[in-house]
């Protein structure tokens, strides 16, 4: 994958799994936002899990992003001898009060980027081969571990310390900038504390979904965290103790990147209070929301009173947390209602093969057949004039580009109730309600009420046109792209600014 040798930017991006090498998502929010930029110089750092895990580059880079660095966190390790540096007596001590004050999110008690170098208490040779370590990770599991073979903690421990060396490394290669900006917390939000330290620039925050709430839902279905209690052991209610090990983990690095970054940026109100209750000080705290080219997809739009398609689309990757499933079991009982009905699944299957196979085994097994339509990733313009009314069933948003399209090509909407989809399609405020329903919002997993408000919309060409002119207005009024870049070029401006000034 290509590199640039250029070391040097304005604003640098540290993007984890997501723009350049990533379709949709986050990574049409960055390509929109550095393409709405041009008197910006910016900088992207990808981090990923492994080169194999990627297909090349998924999108041609704008001319003023000329710096791109990647990092992959979970590369094999090319094999060594390694000799344990010497170390203090009391370095055992160390990484317990380390750990014991991020445990209890105390992350300001020691400042463990000061211990990363080769050679310090925390070197990754020191951690992963000194006798230090190993005496305080045996101590550790007698002390606190219940359920998993000491095997397993011992190796789990070891590859959650794993990635903060590559990262300390990573820091210390980053391309000089004026400012960084991370759209997560996590592994980017990490990069970006060492890195805005390391260079004395301001680091912003820019969150489009609650990190730690994301990776929590992926960890309890990750299958490679080894489950070891036996069926009398397990209670569903219970976290096992190497996936809350992986859940605190995250946390913590979230604790991190709320404490280092100013301002820290949400959708919209409901993930700002999510912020302030994780930890974020509300003074930092701001909202801009997402916005979308409305003049550029309003060339999408039928005419008004046209019959709407007995077609309903899902617009994203085919991955858990979007609960495919649910959609596809929509997809079934929508057909009781319209025979003729249509659903399409348009975004990347590649993410999750496990999860793919499992979607068409069920569209298999429940007879759909052609009238569901697995399109892979697929230009909007191909997708949305034929459409009828747009779907989101997912366990976890944010403020969804997606909803936002179909807006603005004049598709109403029928969402699960997460994130800020209440917000889009009944309005915030008296006077964007006033605007009306632009579809309807139901709960999680719930197939038979994501199908029944389809078909109440399908079915009924006032209601469809009342809802499509919602959408349009409130798509113009509150979410045009030209507001949130406008926005983000004072924000810029005014930090770079202000860190020049002392």
């Amino acid at each position: 994958m290509p590199e640039t040798t250029t070391t040097e930017c304005d604003i640098a991006l540290l993007l984890e799994g997501t723009y350049p090498y990533i379709k949709g998502g986050v990574s049409s929010w960055v390509h929109q936002l550095v393409s709405g930029l041009p008197q910006w110089r910016f900088g992207a750092v990808f981090l990923g899990s492994r080169p194999q895990d990627y297909r090349g580059l998924q999108y041609e880079l704008p001319g003023n992003l000329p710096v791109l660095q990647t990092l992959y966190l979970f590369e094999e390790a090319e094999r060594r001898v390694v000799k344990p540096p010497r170390l203090p007596p009391d370095t055992t001590n160390l990484y317990a009060r380390l750990h014991e004050s991020l445990r209890a999110g105390k992350v300001d008690v020691l400042d463990f980027g000061a211990h990363l170098e080769a050679g310090d208490p925390l070197s990754e040779d020191a951690f992963l081969y000194g006798e230090p370590a190993w005496n305080y990770i045996t101590a550790a599991y007698e002390a606190n571990a219940t359920e998993p073979s000491f095997v397993d903690y011992f190796w789990t421990v070891r590859n959650l310390h794993r990635p903060i060396w590559a990262l300390a490394r990573a820091a210390r290669a980053l391309p000089r900038a004026r400012l960084f900006l991370s759209p997560s917390t996590g592994f980017a939000g990490l990069l970006g504390v060492l890195g805005s330290q390391a260079q004395r620039r301001p680091l912003v925050l820019m969150e489009h979904g609650i990190y730690t709430k994301e990776r929590r839902v992926d960890l309890m279905n990750a299958d490679w965290i080894n489950d070891a209690r036996s069926p009398l052991q397990h209670d569903p209610t219970e976290v096992s103790h190497l996936r809350e090990l992986w859940i605190r983990f995250f946390e913590v690095l979230g604790g991190l990147a709320y404490r280092h970054s100013d301002p820290i940026i949400s959708l919209f109100e409901t993930a700002r209070q999510q912020q302030i209750r994780d930890g974020a000080d509300p003074a930092r705290t701001r909202i801009i929301p997402n916005g979308v080219d409305v003049e550029r997809l309003g060339r999408l739009r039928r005419p008004a009173g046209s019959a709407p398609p007995p077609v309903i689309c899902l617009l994203g990757r085919v991955v858990h947390i979007k609960d495919i499933k649910t959609f596809i079991r929509a997809a079934h009982a929508l057909r009781q209602h319209l025979p003729d009905a249509e659903a399409w699944i348009v975004g990347p299957q590649d993410e999750d093969p496990e999860y793919s196979r499992e979607c068409r085994e069920l569209a298999q097994a429940l007879g759909l057949g052609d009238a569901l339509r697995f399109f892979g990733f697929r230009r909007i313009e191909e997708i949305l004039p034929e459409v009828g009314v747009l779907v989101l069933s997912s366990i976890s948003e944010g403020l969804p580009l997606s909803v936002l399209e179909g807006f603005a090509a004049g598709l109403p909407c029928v969402t699960t109730d997460v994130g800020a989809c209440a917000e889009l399609v009944y309005g915030r405020g008296d006077d964007d309600r006033a605007l009306g329903a632009a579809g309807a919002v139901v709960g999680l997993a719930d197939h038979e009420a994501l199908a029944r408000e389809c078909a109440g919309l399908l079915g009924d060409p006032v209601a469809y046109g009342r809802a499509s002119q919602a959408a349009i207005r409130r798509v113009e009024s509150h979410y045009d792209q030209r507001q949130m870049i406008d926005t983000f070029d004072q924000l810029f401006a005014g930090r770079i600014g202000a860190e020049v000034a002392r």
